[in-house]
């Protein structure tokens, strides 16, 4: 078992920035694959960012550029820092992690484990 909490979350204005972190309850090993995911109201959930042991990362195309997902596995906190934040970043923003193995793609159905989520409000 593995427990996820995020932190970090808050408003900021338009172009501001925030970082969020994932505390997790032991470090993730020698094989993973860990992501941030985000739901904004009356949408569904999608993928924003991911990490995995092999060296694979991936972002999705809105936020390119801006946010930078990392892990420091000594500390078992995934981060992902937000930057020239929009008022479409807005939304509830969650950790994913799959450990002991590595999935084909960054789909949600491929974690196993998540946390509760912060929020994250932009106001233009």
């Amino acid at each position: 078992q593995v427990q996820l909490v995020e932190s970090g979350g808050g408003s900021v204005q338009a172009g501001g920035s925030l970082r969020l972190s994932c505390t997790t309850s032991r470090s993730p090993g020698s094989t993973y694959q860990m992501g941030w995911f985000r739901q904004a109201p009356g949408k569904e959930r999608e993928g924003v960012a991911g990490t995995s042991s092999d060296g694979r990362t991936s972002y999705a195309d809105s936020v390119k550029g801006r946010f930078t997902i990392s892990l420091d596995n000594a500390k078992k906190t995934l981060s992902l820092q937000m930057n020239s934040l929009k008022p479409e970043d807005t939304a509830m923003y969650y950790c994913a992690a799959e450990v002991g193995g590595l999935a084909p793609s960054w789909a949600e159905g491929y974690f196993s484990y998540w946390g509760r989520g912060t929020q994250v409000t932009v106001s233009s």
